[in-house]
């Protein structure tokens, strides 16, 4: 797992004002107050880095407006500082794996307290639904961050959900809990087939990924685009497919949505099935079918095994895995890149963005409407390219796929990448 040194860096803030417009100044500063936004250096994880933080988790996926919120902070200090923040407005790139980034929704808080496992009561505002965090600095420096989502105010108050993979989170979790010297995930090598959900992540608590997923929610907020953003918990929470139907449009999986449990497979399918509309901005989704026990996940095998093969619904499945190398999708002749590369430069052949680490391909399961809109051809080797395609069912549903990570990385800041984000808000939300 690859690493930098840590480094002790400079604060950025970004100062909002009016609608919008924004100044960013660079301090050395470690203090945050309302209205700025705050960066820390740290090092790059990958699901495994040892930053020395505040290991701090709340204990729900998801909360709601109103509610009281149960932060459980395990720490020495005697006296931590504690504020919540909004991921996605912020005017500043997310480049570490170790840091959230985020406009301030509370005022900084000290909270004394004992040391050791501490729970902490934090009352949820009536803040818009998204992803927020917590970010806790104990008095000698170190900083650690909790995620939560705040669910909509009710099913459908927009229309259009963004589904983080929650689940997918908790499993590449490599904090070691039980003192064992090995991480608590079946991705360790243990005889175990579970992970316990509601523990602090390992990077200073910063979600396996996150930073690959925040582009997205950046390009949401700078462009004015609202939507209800979902844990797995809250989407298998919905009373059936027809209620998903009715409340949304669209739904995005804006991650790496590998994990799922029979629940949320039953309820996407059918909405799906009633022609509702999906978005998949990673690779290797619905993989793994899990359950849930309690605060347990149990993983119980792959549901292309279990005759629901992922294709069926996505369009692609999983192939391969590599970190390297990466290539740059190659725009194909389909029917649908009149719309979905309309204002961009690209043609069929042209090259964008960049994509790799996890593929997908077309399987013989997959719908026979689907089109190649763009590859990564053969970037794992000969016959194994990253597939992005589309198709649209005789109900009326349009399914996009990337078919490799990280498309939504570079919402930010490439141009083509970020008119591609539009053709499809456009074309999946009508």
């Amino acid at each position: 797992m690859n690493t930098k040194p840590h480094s002790v860096g400079m604060v950025v803030r970004t100062l909002v004002t009016g609608l919008g417009a924004a100044v960013t100044v660079t301090v050395a500063v470690v203090a945050m107050r309302m209205g700025e936004t705050s960066t820390l250096e740290g090092r790059a994880g990958a699901g495994g880095s040892h930053a020395s933080g505040v290991v701090a988790a709340f204990e729900r996926e998801s909360y709601s407006r109103g509610e009281r919120a149960r932060l459980v902070i395990k720490d020495r200090s005697r006296r931590m500082l504690v504020q919540i923040f909004r991921s996605g407005p912020e005017h500043v790139v997310t480049s570490s794996d170790t840091v959230m980034n985020g406009i301030p929704v509370s005022r900084e808080k000290t909270v004394t307290r004992r040391p050791g496992r501490y729970p902490l009561s934090v009352p949820v505002g009536r803040w818009e639904s998204g992803l927020y965090f917590a970010r806790l600095q104990s008095p000698d420096g170190r900083i650690g961050f909790a995620p939560f989502v705040l669910a909509p105010r009710r099913v459908g108050a927009h229309r259009v959900a963004v589904v983080f993979p929650t689940l997918t989170w908790q499993a590449y979790n490599f904090r070691d809990d039980d003192g064992d010297g090995r991480p608590d995930s079946w991705y360790a090598g243990k005889r175990r087939n579970t992970v316990r959900l509601g523990r602090a992540h390992l990077d200073r608590g910063v979600p396996y990924g996150f930073r690959y997923h925040v582009g997205f929610l950046n390009w949401l907020e700078w462009t004015n685009r609202r939507a209800d953003y979902l844990s797995q918990w809250d989407l298998e929470q919905v009373k059936s497919s027809a209620t998903l139907a009715r409340a949304y449009d669209l739904i995005v999986f804006v991650g790496h949505h590998e994990y799922v449990t029979t629940r949320e497979y039953d309820l996407v399918e059918g909405y799906r099935d009633l022609g509702g509309n999906l978005m998949f901005l990673a690779a290797n989704n619905y993989f793994w079918r899990v359950e849930r026990d309690g605060n347990v996940l149990e993983k119980s095998g792959r549901w292309r095994d279990l005759d629901r093969p992922e294709a069926a619904l996505i369009g692609v499945q999983y192939v391969a895995y590599q970190r390297a190398p990466r290539g740059a999708w190659i725009a194909r002749k389909a029917p649908a890149r009149s719309w979905l590369f309309a204002g961009t430069s690209l043609r069929p052949g042209s090259p964008f963005a960049r994509g790799g680490v996890e593929i997908d391909q077309i399987t013989p399961d997959s719908p026979s409407e689907i089109q190649l809109v763009a590859d990564i051809p053969n970037l794992f080797g000969p016959g194994k390219s990253a597939q992005m395609t589309y198709y649209e069912t005789r109900a009326g549903a349009r399914v996009f796929a990337a078919g490799a990570f990280h498309l939504a990385r570079a919402a930010q800041s490439d141009p083509v990448v970020s008119r591609i984000l539009e053709n499809l808000w456009a074309r999946l939300t009508r």
